[in-house]
Protein backbone atom coordinates (compact mmCIF):
# COMPACT_ATOMS: atom_id res chain seq x y z
CA UNK A 1 0.00 0.00 0.00
CA UNK A 2 1.45 3.38 -1.01
CA UNK A 3 2.25 5.85 1.73
CA UNK A 4 0.04 8.90 1.89
CA UNK A 5 1.76 11.96 0.45
CA UNK A 6 2.49 14.63 3.02
CA UNK A 7 2.84 18.33 2.29
CA UNK A 8 5.65 18.77 4.82
CA UNK A 9 8.47 16.26 5.13
CA UNK A 10 9.42 17.36 8.63
CA UNK A 11 8.23 19.42 11.57
CA UNK A 12 10.95 21.97 10.81
CA UNK A 13 9.56 22.59 7.33
CA UNK A 14 6.07 23.04 8.77
CA UNK A 15 7.32 25.58 11.30
CA UNK A 16 9.24 27.42 8.57
CA UNK A 17 6.09 27.61 6.45
CA UNK A 18 4.07 29.00 9.36
CA UNK A 19 6.78 31.58 10.08
CA UNK A 20 6.66 32.63 6.45
CA UNK A 21 2.89 33.11 6.75
CA UNK A 22 3.50 35.38 9.76
CA UNK A 23 5.66 37.77 7.75
CA UNK A 24 3.69 37.49 4.49
CA UNK A 25 1.37 40.45 5.28
CA UNK A 26 4.40 42.67 5.92
CA UNK A 27 6.04 41.52 2.68
CA UNK A 28 2.85 42.44 0.82
CA UNK A 29 2.84 45.91 2.43
CA UNK A 30 6.51 46.44 1.52
CA UNK A 31 5.78 45.45 -2.07
CA UNK A 32 2.74 47.74 -2.33
CA UNK A 33 4.32 50.81 -0.77
CA UNK A 34 8.02 50.41 -1.66
CA UNK A 35 8.33 48.43 -4.90
CA UNK A 36 5.09 48.95 -6.79
CA UNK A 37 5.52 52.78 -6.85
CA UNK A 38 8.81 52.27 -8.74
CA UNK A 39 6.60 52.00 -11.80
CA UNK A 40 6.55 55.81 -11.68
CA UNK A 41 10.19 55.83 -12.83
CA UNK A 42 8.86 55.52 -16.36
CA UNK A 43 8.01 59.24 -16.27
CA UNK A 44 11.73 60.05 -16.42
CA UNK A 45 11.80 58.80 -20.03
CA UNK A 46 8.85 60.88 -21.23
CA UNK A 47 8.09 64.57 -21.57
CA UNK A 48 5.15 64.27 -19.20
CA UNK A 49 2.52 67.00 -18.97
CA UNK A 50 -0.47 66.26 -16.71
CA UNK A 51 -3.26 65.36 -17.18
CA UNK A 52 -2.35 63.89 -20.58
CA UNK A 53 -1.49 60.14 -20.65
CA UNK A 54 1.91 58.74 -21.54
CA UNK A 55 2.26 57.92 -25.24
CA UNK A 56 5.17 57.20 -27.55
CA UNK A 57 4.71 60.68 -28.99
CA UNK A 58 6.25 62.25 -25.88
CA UNK A 59 8.91 59.58 -25.33
CA UNK A 60 12.31 61.33 -25.01
CA UNK A 61 14.57 58.54 -23.76
CA UNK A 62 17.52 59.80 -21.72
CA UNK A 63 16.90 63.47 -22.50
CA UNK A 64 16.28 64.51 -18.88
CA UNK A 65 19.30 62.60 -17.61
CA UNK A 66 21.53 64.31 -20.16
CA UNK A 67 20.04 67.73 -19.39
CA UNK A 68 21.26 67.49 -15.79
CA UNK A 69 24.91 67.56 -16.90
CA UNK A 70 24.59 69.42 -20.21
CA UNK A 71 22.60 72.42 -18.92
CA UNK A 72 24.97 74.71 -16.93
CA UNK A 73 22.12 76.33 -14.99
CA UNK A 74 20.62 73.02 -13.91
CA UNK A 75 24.06 71.66 -13.12
CA UNK A 76 24.79 74.66 -10.91
CA UNK A 77 21.46 74.22 -9.11
CA UNK A 78 22.06 70.51 -8.56
CA UNK A 79 25.58 71.16 -7.20
CA UNK A 80 24.23 73.78 -4.78
CA UNK A 81 21.52 71.37 -3.64
CA UNK A 82 24.07 68.57 -3.22
CA UNK A 83 26.22 70.92 -1.13
CA UNK A 84 23.30 71.50 1.23
CA UNK A 85 22.45 67.79 1.29
CA UNK A 86 26.01 66.75 2.11
CA UNK A 87 26.26 69.47 4.77
CA UNK A 88 23.03 68.43 6.52
CA UNK A 89 23.78 64.71 6.34
CA UNK A 90 27.40 65.34 7.30
CA UNK A 91 26.38 67.17 10.47
CA UNK A 92 24.01 64.35 11.41
CA UNK A 93 26.79 61.83 10.81
CA UNK A 94 29.40 63.89 12.66
CA UNK A 95 27.22 64.15 15.77
CA UNK A 96 25.67 60.68 15.51
CA UNK A 97 27.23 59.84 18.89
CA UNK A 98 25.02 62.35 20.74
CA UNK A 99 21.99 60.00 21.19
CA UNK A 100 24.36 57.22 22.34
CA UNK A 101 25.94 59.38 25.05
CA UNK A 102 22.51 60.66 26.05
CA UNK A 103 21.28 57.07 26.43
CA UNK A 104 24.32 56.12 28.50
CA UNK A 105 23.80 58.94 31.00
CA UNK A 106 20.04 58.45 31.00
CA UNK A 107 20.61 54.83 31.97
CA UNK A 108 22.75 55.99 34.92
CA UNK A 109 19.89 57.94 36.53
CA UNK A 110 19.07 56.08 39.73
CA UNK A 111 15.74 57.78 40.45
CA UNK A 112 13.28 55.77 38.35
CA UNK A 113 10.41 58.34 38.31
CA UNK A 114 12.79 61.07 37.15
CA UNK A 115 14.37 58.71 34.63
CA UNK A 116 10.97 57.85 33.14
CA UNK A 117 10.04 61.54 33.07
CA UNK A 118 13.21 62.50 31.16
CA UNK A 119 12.81 59.60 28.73
CA UNK A 120 9.17 60.45 28.07
CA UNK A 121 9.84 64.17 27.56
CA UNK A 122 12.72 63.52 25.15
CA UNK A 123 10.86 60.82 23.20
CA UNK A 124 7.58 62.69 22.66
CA UNK A 125 9.00 65.16 20.08
CA UNK A 126 9.53 62.24 17.69
CA UNK A 127 5.75 61.88 17.40
CA UNK A 128 5.21 65.58 16.69
CA UNK A 129 4.86 66.56 13.04
CA UNK A 130 7.33 69.04 11.56
CA UNK A 131 4.45 71.46 11.01
CA UNK A 132 3.90 71.58 14.76
CA UNK A 133 7.67 71.86 15.34
CA UNK A 134 7.71 74.94 13.12
CA UNK A 135 4.74 76.34 15.04
CA UNK A 136 6.73 75.96 18.25
CA UNK A 137 9.77 77.58 16.62
CA UNK A 138 7.61 80.45 15.38
CA UNK A 139 6.15 81.06 18.85
CA UNK A 140 9.63 81.13 20.34
CA UNK A 141 11.85 82.72 17.67
CA UNK A 142 9.63 84.93 15.49
CA UNK A 143 9.78 88.74 15.70
CA UNK A 144 6.85 88.63 18.15
CA UNK A 145 8.03 85.45 19.87
CA UNK A 146 9.13 84.84 23.44
CA UNK A 147 12.86 85.32 22.82
CA UNK A 148 12.57 88.65 21.00
CA UNK A 149 10.01 90.03 23.43
CA UNK A 150 12.22 89.06 26.37
CA UNK A 151 15.32 90.63 24.83
CA UNK A 152 13.40 93.79 23.96
CA UNK A 153 11.96 93.93 27.46
CA UNK A 154 15.37 93.92 29.14
CA UNK A 155 16.82 96.31 26.57
CA UNK A 156 19.34 93.81 25.15
CA UNK A 157 18.29 94.62 21.57
CA UNK A 158 16.71 97.63 19.86
CA UNK A 159 14.72 95.73 17.23
CA UNK A 160 13.56 92.12 16.84
CA UNK A 161 16.08 89.62 15.51
CA UNK A 162 14.92 87.57 12.53
CA UNK A 163 16.01 84.10 13.60
CA UNK A 164 13.76 82.16 11.20
CA UNK A 165 14.29 84.48 8.23
CA UNK A 166 18.08 84.58 8.53
CA UNK A 167 20.30 82.63 6.14
CA UNK A 168 23.12 82.47 8.71
CA UNK A 169 23.97 79.10 10.26
CA UNK A 170 20.98 77.41 8.61
CA UNK A 171 22.66 74.00 8.53
CA UNK A 172 23.50 74.10 12.23
CA UNK A 173 20.02 75.29 13.21
CA UNK A 174 18.40 72.51 11.20
CA UNK A 175 20.68 70.00 12.92
CA UNK A 176 19.62 71.33 16.33
CA UNK A 177 15.92 70.96 15.52
CA UNK A 178 16.49 67.47 14.10
CA UNK A 179 18.46 66.42 17.19
CA UNK A 180 15.81 67.80 19.54
CA UNK A 181 13.15 65.85 17.69
CA UNK A 182 14.90 62.50 17.21
CA UNK A 183 17.56 62.10 19.92
CA UNK A 184 15.18 60.68 22.53
CA UNK A 185 13.70 58.15 20.11
CA UNK A 186 17.12 57.01 18.88
CA UNK A 187 18.30 56.65 22.47
CA UNK A 188 15.70 53.90 23.00
CA UNK A 189 17.72 51.56 20.75
CA UNK A 190 20.86 52.23 22.78
CA UNK A 191 19.02 51.69 26.05
CA UNK A 192 17.83 48.35 24.69
CA UNK A 193 21.43 47.50 23.80
CA UNK A 194 22.57 48.49 27.31
CA UNK A 195 19.98 46.20 28.85
CA UNK A 196 21.55 43.32 26.89
CA UNK A 197 24.95 43.78 28.52
CA UNK A 198 25.81 40.97 30.93
CA UNK A 199 25.07 42.22 34.44
CA UNK A 200 27.72 39.92 35.88
CA UNK A 201 30.42 41.97 34.14
CA UNK A 202 29.13 45.12 35.85
CA UNK A 203 29.00 43.40 39.23
CA UNK A 204 32.52 42.03 38.78
CA UNK A 205 33.78 45.52 37.91
CA UNK A 206 32.17 46.94 41.06
CA UNK A 207 33.80 44.23 43.16
CA UNK A 208 37.18 45.17 41.65
CA UNK A 209 36.59 48.78 42.75
CA UNK A 210 35.57 50.37 39.44
CA UNK A 211 33.56 53.58 39.72
CA UNK A 212 30.60 54.53 37.52
CA UNK A 213 32.67 56.38 34.91
CA UNK A 214 35.08 53.45 34.60
CA UNK A 215 32.16 51.05 34.11
CA UNK A 216 30.71 53.34 31.44
CA UNK A 217 34.05 53.67 29.65
CA UNK A 218 35.12 50.00 29.80
CA UNK A 219 31.84 48.05 29.75
CA UNK A 220 28.80 50.10 28.73
CA UNK A 221 30.18 51.97 25.72
CA UNK A 222 32.06 48.95 24.25
CA UNK A 223 28.87 46.92 24.73
CA UNK A 224 26.74 49.28 22.62
CA UNK A 225 29.33 50.14 19.98
CA UNK A 226 28.07 47.39 17.59
CA UNK A 227 24.61 49.02 17.66
CA UNK A 228 26.22 52.41 17.05
CA UNK A 229 28.22 51.18 14.06
CA UNK A 230 25.15 49.59 12.46
CA UNK A 231 23.18 52.83 12.82
CA UNK A 232 26.10 54.85 11.43
CA UNK A 233 26.39 52.54 8.42
CA UNK A 234 22.66 52.93 7.76
CA UNK A 235 23.10 56.71 7.97
CA UNK A 236 25.90 56.55 5.40
CA UNK A 237 23.73 54.42 3.12
CA UNK A 238 20.97 57.06 3.37
CA UNK A 239 23.38 59.97 3.02
CA UNK A 240 21.39 61.57 0.18
CA UNK A 241 18.02 60.97 1.84
CA UNK A 242 17.70 63.39 4.72
CA UNK A 243 13.97 63.96 4.37
CA UNK A 244 11.89 66.82 3.06
CA UNK A 245 9.30 67.77 5.69
CA UNK A 246 11.67 69.58 8.03
CA UNK A 247 13.25 71.72 5.32
CA UNK A 248 9.92 72.33 3.58
CA UNK A 249 8.29 73.94 6.63
CA UNK A 250 11.39 75.98 7.54
CA UNK A 251 12.20 77.24 4.04
CA UNK A 252 11.52 80.82 2.98
CA UNK A 253 12.84 83.27 0.43
CA UNK A 254 15.68 84.31 2.75
CA UNK A 255 17.19 80.88 3.45
CA UNK A 256 16.13 78.88 0.38
CA UNK A 257 19.63 78.73 -1.11
CA UNK A 258 21.05 77.17 2.06
CA UNK A 259 18.15 74.97 3.17
CA UNK A 260 17.09 73.32 -0.09
CA UNK A 261 18.28 69.70 0.07
CA UNK A 262 17.89 67.10 -2.67
CA UNK A 263 14.48 65.77 -1.60
CA UNK A 264 13.09 69.30 -1.24
CA UNK A 265 14.59 70.31 -4.59
CA UNK A 266 12.86 67.39 -6.32
CA UNK A 267 9.55 68.38 -4.71
CA UNK A 268 9.90 72.07 -5.60
CA UNK A 269 10.93 71.16 -9.13
CA UNK A 270 7.84 69.01 -9.65
CA UNK A 271 5.26 71.08 -7.81
CA UNK A 272 6.62 74.55 -8.52
CA UNK A 273 7.72 74.51 -12.15
CA UNK A 274 6.03 71.33 -13.38
CA UNK A 275 9.28 69.50 -14.04
CA UNK A 276 7.82 66.09 -13.28
CA UNK A 277 10.06 64.17 -15.67
CA UNK A 278 13.26 65.94 -14.60
CA UNK A 279 12.46 65.50 -10.91
CA UNK A 280 11.82 61.79 -11.50
CA UNK A 281 15.18 61.45 -13.27
CA UNK A 282 16.95 63.09 -10.33
CA UNK A 283 15.12 60.77 -7.92
CA UNK A 284 16.27 57.73 -9.92
CA UNK A 285 19.89 58.87 -9.76
CA UNK A 286 19.54 59.47 -6.02
CA UNK A 287 18.14 55.97 -5.51
CA UNK A 288 20.95 54.40 -7.54
CA UNK A 289 23.59 56.27 -5.54
CA UNK A 290 21.87 55.26 -2.28
CA UNK A 291 21.92 51.57 -3.28
CA UNK A 292 25.62 51.86 -4.15
CA UNK A 293 26.34 53.50 -0.78
CA UNK A 294 24.38 50.72 0.95
CA UNK A 295 26.46 48.03 -0.78
CA UNK A 296 29.73 49.85 -0.04
CA UNK A 297 28.91 50.37 3.65
CA UNK A 298 27.79 46.76 3.95
CA UNK A 299 31.12 45.65 2.47
CA UNK A 300 33.03 47.91 4.86
CA UNK A 301 31.05 46.51 7.78
CA UNK A 302 31.91 42.94 6.76
CA UNK A 303 35.62 43.80 6.63
CA UNK A 304 35.63 45.68 9.95
CA UNK A 305 33.17 43.68 12.05
CA UNK A 306 33.18 40.37 10.16
CA UNK A 307 29.47 40.62 9.36
CA UNK A 308 27.19 42.90 7.38
CA UNK A 309 23.70 44.14 8.05
CA UNK A 310 22.24 42.74 4.81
Amino acid sequence: MMKKHRLFKSTKERHSFYEFLYILPFLILVFLFSYYPLYGWVYAFFDYRPPYPLTMDNFVGLKWFRSIVENPVKMQQVLKVLRNTFAMSGLNLLFSWVPMIFAVFLNEISCKPFKKFVQTVTTLPNFISWVLVYSIAYCILSSTGVVNQSLLGIGAIDKPMLFLQSSNHVWFKMWLWNTWKNAGWTAIMYIAAISGIDEQMVEAAKVDGANRMQIIRNITIPGILPTYFVLVMLQVANFLSNGMEQFYVFQNSFNKDAIQVLDLYVYNLAMGSGGYSLSTAISILKSVVSVVLLCVTNGVTKKIRGEGFI
